[in-house]
């Protein structure tokens, strides 16, 4: 097991990094809003899966294996950019909505939410990231298992990211309340959530493979 100082140091990080918008917040508040907390649950199950499934893969050593591939990097890491310059689209777009704005959506089965929380949490190749730059750093194989570790530090982000976005899917709709009724909040928060993901969308799509 990983010592006392560097779990609470991998959590400090994992906290900050969950708070920070992006694609799965973005998503799970969307759906949280359409179609009631609930769905941003279930929903919220699937990115959760998503987690564990780069976890894995990080903590055996297949992830290393993906970055090696060049043409399997590339093709996750555009398909990335591309969901995120989508979304950017939506929020900027004349006549566009923020995800915080209420609308009317088909309401999806549990099963096509929980499969759209996957998809949306593997086509982001920032999670495979996470896993295999910043896993590493709190690792030390002096205090046991390197495998057990990782796990450790893994299932560790996993809660607080579950837990951080279940807090937020479920007060998605008093935030959508508070922004609903000062129109001008509203419009910069489209703004600034159009940019931000404008431009990670442009800075995963220029950024090279690591050596």
């Amino acid at each position: 097991m990983p010592d006392l100082t560097s779990l609470l140091g991998f959590a400090l990080v994992a906290l900050t990094m969950v708070l920070t918008p992006g694609p799965n917040m973005i998503y799970l508040i969307s759906r949280s809003i359409t179609q009631g907390p609930m769905a941003g649950i279930i929903s919220l199950g699937g990115v959760a899966l998503g987690f564990v499934f780069y976890m894995l893969c990080a903590a055996l050593g297949i992830t290393a294996l993906l970055f090696a591939v060049p043409f399997a990097y590339d093709a996750l890491r555009l398909a990335g950019a591309a969901y995120l310059m989508w979304l950017a689209w939506q929020a900027l777009k004349p006549n566009g909505r923020s995800p915080f704005q209420v609308r009317e959506l088909a309401v999806d089965p549990p099963r096509k939410l929980f499969a759209m929380g996957l998809f949306t949490n593997l086509l982001n190749p920032k999670a495979a990231m996470l896993y295999l730059a910043l896993l590493p750093q709190f690792i030390d194989p002096a205090h046991g298992s390197v495998l057990t570790q990782s796990l450790a530090l893994g299932f560790t982000q996993i809660a607080i990211s579950v837990s951080v976005n279940a807090l937020i899917a479920l007060a998605a709709g008093s935030i959508a309340l508070f922004l609903g009724t000062r129109p001008g909040w509203l419009l910069v928060q489209r703004w600034l959530m159009g940019t931000v993901l404008a431009g990670l969308a442009v800075r995963m799509a220029l950024e090279t493979k690591r050596a």
